[in-house]
């Protein structure tokens, strides 16, 4: 058995597996780091309480995750230039929070500087996706992160109609903290629906249901490209694909 070339070629295979998902992880140019990025900003938000350095603390991750999604993305240099003058913007709003009086609109305004954040990016990175000729470890990466954005952006704009209309957001409910407004836009968008927590009135029920069928559409097209274009990898005895080359 230790004589077997096919047993000896993949021992290294298996050594280099490890390597490669920590890489996936860590490199700048990897979807990996852009998924590990929305999830510490799912952590940082969900567990924060509502202070200024913990909004500006969150904004600052936010604005990494968009910037290593560009990188990941290949996007172009004048999409690069544009959003990182934006970026540049949010940054200075995030410093700018921690010397502002706490009120309503401020924390308005920053779910609203949150929110524009992660509206882009999923359509940049559905774009990178679709152009691409396999489905591999980073297309899987991709689509996982631009769903996770999807749900977060309708988490910030639920926190920024909340604090600018009249009435509770949540009706019976109360306003709501922004934990909550993550469970209930990652469960209508996932369309679980638990009904504990309903907007009270409009846009908050229209913008629901938009972030409903968003998530229906995401998945469909996501996962028609997934099943579309993936192929299994083929033994050591045939000529390699497309997929193993990359």
């Amino acid at each position: 058995m230790a004589d077997d070339p096919d047993h000896q070629a993949q021992q290294p295979r298996r050594r280099q597996r490890p390597r490669r998902l920590l890489q996936a992880f860590s490199s700048p140019d990897s979807y990996g780091l852009v998924l590990l990025l929305i999830v510490v900003t799912y952590a940082l938000s969900a567990a924060a309480t509502a202070t200024a350095w913990a909004e500006s603390l969150v904004l600052f991750v936010q604005i990494a995750t968009i910037w290593v999604t560009l990188q990941a993305s290949q996007a172009r240099r004048r999409l690069r230039e544009v959003t990182a003058a934006f970026l540049v913007i949010s940054a200075a709003v995030g410093i700018l929070n921690l010397f502002l009086a706490r009120q309503p609109t401020v924390e308005g305004g920053m779910a609203v500087v949150s929110g524009l954040l992660y509206v882009a990016a999923p359509v940049i990175v559905v774009r990178h996706l679709v152009l691409r000729r396999t489905v591999d470890t980073q297309t899987v990466f991709g689509a996982i992160a631009a769903y996770l954005m999807i749900g977060m952006s309708f988490a910030f704009a639920y926190r920024a109609l909340g604090t600018v209309q009249a009435g509770p957001f949540f009706g019976s409910q109360g306003e709501g903290s922004f934990p909550q407004d993550l469970f209930f836009s990652f469960s209508t968008l996932t369309t679980t629906g638990y009904g504990n927590l309903v907007p009270a009135t409009n846009p908050g029920q229209t913008l629901a249901v938009g972030e409903m069928l968003i998530g229906q559409l995401f998945l469909v097209t996501a996962v028609a490209k997934v099943v579309s274009t993936w192929r299994p990898r083929r033994g050591p005895g045939h000529p390699p694909t497309d997929n193993d080359r990359d």
